[in-house]
């Protein structure tokens, strides 16, 4: 079963931009835009993605530039697929040298495309293990199951869904829109329906426990923390 990405398009030409999300769409993958160089850093280093895809020539910073200062900048290693016409060799190792992860030329089949994303974020997962440690918090990505000082902790697969999310963030603080971006996708409920899952989220992770390890940073969003 393949995985549901968030994928961030950066692609100033707006009849290929609408091509490209409508076929990554109907696989159920969700997209974000940005049409220039400028926005589309901007927008990488805001928001967490499974992939980037950015083209190379771009209004206002060229793709070689964002690409460079995502992989400067961003708090999480996120994988690039660079999109452009030129396609010599020279070309591709200037893409490589300036940190993209794939590159893929014009035109090309969107099934391609596609399959270039799955690679790019399962190549993402690869050499991490499986469970995440957190102070004594554990979230097993493959079991779908968390513990806490060895205890298991029952969750719904939406709360297991916010957790791990959180999880995987961490450190990083993960803003309130991001967060239920990543959930429900542009269906997303209404601030008080959020608001539920963290309570019941919380009730189970830390109550129990004594300690909290989920902290609401107000007026922005939550991070996980550890205890020990």
């Amino acid at each position: 079963m393949q995985r549901k990405l968030d994928i961030l398009l950066v692609e100033d030409n707006l009849s290929l931009s609408e091509n490209i999300a409508e076929y990554l769409e109907a696989l159920g993958h969700r997209l974000d835009f940005a049409h220039d160089g400028t926005a589309g850093l901007a927008r990488a280093l805001e928001a967490p993605f499974d992939v980037v895809i950015l083209d190379l020539a771009l209004p206002r910073r060229d793709g070689l530039e964002v690409c460079r200062e995502i992989k400067a900048r961003s708090t999480r290693a996120v994988p690039v697929l660079m999109l452009t016409a030129h396609d010599t060799l020279d070309d591709k190792l200037t893409g490589f040298a300036h940190g993209a992860d794939d590159y893929l030329t014009k035109p090309f089949a969107l099934a391609e495309l596609a399959a270039r994303c799955q690679a790019l974020a399962l190549r993402q997962q690869l050499g991490t293990e499986h469970r995440i440690r957190i102070g004594t918090l554990t979230v097993d990505r493959r079991a779908m199951t968390a513990e806490r000082c060895g205890q298991p902790i029952a969750l719904t697969p939406l709360s297991f869904r916010i957790l791990l999310h959180l999880a995987e963030a961490y450190p990083a603080t993960v803003s309130r829109h991001d967060l239920a971006h990543a959930i429900w996708g542009e269906d997303m409920p209404d601030s008080d329906s959020l608001r539920s899952h963290i309570h019941l989220l919380r009730q189970a992770i830390d109550k129990p426990f004594g300690t909290a390890s989920l902290e609401t940073l107000h007026g922005f969003g939550f991070r996980l923390l550890a205890d020990a």
